[in-house]
């Protein structure tokens, strides 16, 4: 299938992503603030750096693009139609990192929830989640 965009449009599309303070990220914190929680954002001295970190229960918050980071299950995880080669290997890297970075996390002791796009739907879900993840 044939890319409907111009390579200028697309590129420029592409540079309208942002890489913080999204929306799904905004309305994380905002849900954390409203529990009671204290954090910090983006801290440059943790292993990928986590969109939200709460020192006092040393746990590092993700909040992920179901798109990006491909949630299993979830229809936002879907595939482009287009350069398929290009977009298997962009996910199959995204998956890579997330995992290693969990991983650095975990052996410095840090705990790391990933909260999915699609859980922002069901916020009572979700804060019932964090804290159980909080109070063990």
């Amino acid at each position: 299938m044939v890319d409907r965009l111009t390579p200028e449009r697309r590129s420029w599309n592409m540079s309208r992503i942002r890489a913080g303070d999204t929306g799904p990220e905004k309305a994380v914190r905002s849900l954390l603030h409203g529990m009671g929680f204290r954090f910090r954002l983006r801290p440059g001295n943790l292993p990928g750096r986590p969109d939200i970190v709460l020192p006092k229960y040393r746990t590092a918050i993700f909040v992920h693009g179901c798109f990006w980071h491909r949630h299993e299950g979830c229809p936002f995880a879907y595939n482009p139609k287009t350069r398929p080669e290009f977009w298997e290997k962009k996910f199959e890297d995204n998956i890579h990192r997330d995992r290693k970075v969990r991983d650095q996390l975990g052996k410095q002791n840090w705990n790391v929830i990933m909260v999915w796009e699609c859980e922002l739907k069901n916020t009572d879900k979700l804060s019932r989640r964090l804290i159980r993840v909080f109070r063990s």
